[in-house]
């Protein structure tokens, strides 16, 4: 991970950090916070769930935790036996129809 700068008030340059605002923005935006304190919770719960619970497609679906912490390969792999025994299953339960 790298910290890379944009330009300055150009917010095309910064497309990333933009649409995750945006996406805090509309999930906080749902509810009405009569107190600061409520707020800031709803975003630490937020942030948390973006970062540890929240699969990301441009991560190969996964958690930036997943990530960051190097579990990336460990579960791509166990979610790639998963797929083939889910496969053979259904290669053999077609072959049963078919015949």
């Amino acid at each position: 991970l790298g910290h890379v700068r944009g330009a300055p008030y150009h917010p095309q340059t910064q497309g990333k950090i933009e649409r995750y605002h945006r996406t805090m923005k509309n999930v906080v935006k749902l509810e009405n916070y009569f107190f600061p304190v409520d707020l800031k919770a709803n975003i630490e719960a937020f942030v948390n769930y973006y970062n540890n619970e929240r699969y990301h497609e441009s991560l190969g679906n996964l958690t930036p935790a997943d990530v960051y912490f190097g579990r990336a390969q460990q579960i791509k792999s166990y979610r790639h036996q998963i797929k083939m025994k889910t496969l053979k299953e259904r290669r053999k339960i077609n072959r049963k129809l078919s015949a």
